[in-house]
């Protein structure tokens, strides 16, 4: 037979008693067993509340990897997993084309700036020839037909000009070009964070539609998470502007971030912003939380809650194992003047601590309650007893 516990002992024990004494027995009275109930004054107090909400991490920065040029892959210069500084090498491509294009460019320029400085002296004789022929025809020494041939060979002397250093123009934009795509060869960090997932290996050939990794700047990650569309409905029906939200956001507590294993993140975050548009498919809107990883403990992707603690004043907390669960009701016993128990309907809110929950019904400030044995009480059971004295 399954052992009784002791406070099913207890409770027969004190039934008993009271039993032999309303029999009117001529036995000395029995002394009173010392119950195993505990009782408590309701009171109201100020609670912090943690609110909860998924959320997923993400870097501050995260950047997709793509080259800029195709060609192959020489090099791949670090590791998954790896922190990189800005501007730290990542990938090489192979660079000889691009070397072979630049030096090109680089001799068309060459050859554009020699025949802009050829037009240049050919623009200088002619400007030359037709100020001698001014000087001459206005002294009627030449004919108005040898001046105009002079101007005309001016004229055609600058356009000259101009379409060489347009060539040049065109020459060092080329260069440039070259130079430029010489450098995208070498593809370097754009922010400072750690390396992701590298989806290709050396001697691959790549493009510019190729992802080569994603470099996630965490410095700072940002825990995206969203609220409801009650809480939203509210802000509305209050009639906040986004300076309101706004002023809000920056007046909230510190953040905790729990991770799914149940370890806490050691360092607070803050509550950043709000998206203006709401998911039509969720109905909420997006919220984002940032939190300095000075160390590098948290990784793009990660998942976990979002706390939120929320001070509430004037609240009635009592221990969560003083309500009893009947299908869907919450009872509390209440304890009157006569030392009875009276089971009271109440509604409750869960605080959130795993072991109080917020009354928001049913009970008053100065009721006394059950504690320690609320489950194990009858309706109109006697609770209370006086101290025996020795």
């Amino acid at each position: 037979m399954k052992k009784k516990s002791a406070l099913n002992w207890a409770v027969a024990l004190a039934t008993l008693a009271a039993g032999l004494t309303s029999c009117g027995s001529n036995e000395e009275e029995m002394a009173v067993v010392p119950t195993s109930f505990e009782t408590m004054t309701v009171a109201k107090s100020d609670i912090v509340l943690p609110i909860k909400f998924s959320a997923r991490m993400k870097g501050e920065s995260d950047v997709n990897i793509m080259p800029q040029v195709s060609g192959q892959l020489l090099r791949i210069a670090v590791t998954e997993g790896q922190q990189v500084s800005r501007g730290q090498t990542l990938f090489v491509i192979d660079s000889r084309t691009a070397q072979s294009e630049l030096q090109s460019a680089q001799a068309n320029l060459q050859a554009a700036q020699a025949n802009l400085q050829a037009a240049q002296a050919q623009a200088s004789s002619a400007k030359l020839e037709f100020d001698s022929n001014q000087n001459l025809f206005d002294k009627k020494i030449v004919s108005s037909y040898t001046l105009e041939n002079s101007r005309n060979a001016y004229r055609q002397a600058q356009a000259a000009v101009e379409q060489a250093r347009a060539a040049v123009t065109q020459a060092q934009a080329a260069v440039n070009s070259a130079r430029v795509n010489l450098g995208y060869c070498t593809i370097t960090a754009p922010v400072a964070g750690v390396v992701g997932q590298i989806n290709v290996r050396a001697g691959d050939q790549v493009s510019p539609m190729t992802q080569l990794t994603i470099v996630s700047g965490n410095r700072r990650m940002e825990a995206w998470f969203s609220i409801n569309e009650a809480i939203i409905e509210a802000a509305v029906k209050e009639g906040y502007s986004q300076a309101d939200i706004d002023k809000y956001l920056a007046e909230l507590p510190d953040v905790t971030f729990v991770m799914k294993n149940g370890t806490e993140y050691a360092h607070k975050g803050r509550v950043s912003s709000v998206t203006g548009v709401v998911d039509a498919a969720t109905g909420a809107l997006s919220c984002k939380a940032s939190f300095p990883n000075p160390d590098g403990a948290l990784y793009s992707g990660i998942q976990g809650t979002i706390v939120i603690p929320f001070a509430e004043s004037d609240m009635i907390v009592i221990p969560q194992h003083a309500v009893v669960r009947l299908q869907d009701k919450s009872l509390v016993y209440k304890v009157q003047a006569d030392s009875t128990a009276t089971a009271v309907n109440v509604k409750i809110e869960d605080a959130g601590n795993g072991k109080d929950f917020i009354i928001v019904g049913g009970l008053n400030a100065g009721d006394k309650i059950v504690t320690v044995g609320a489950n194990n009480v009858m309706e109109g059971q006697k609770v209370l007893f006086p101290e025996v004295s020795k």
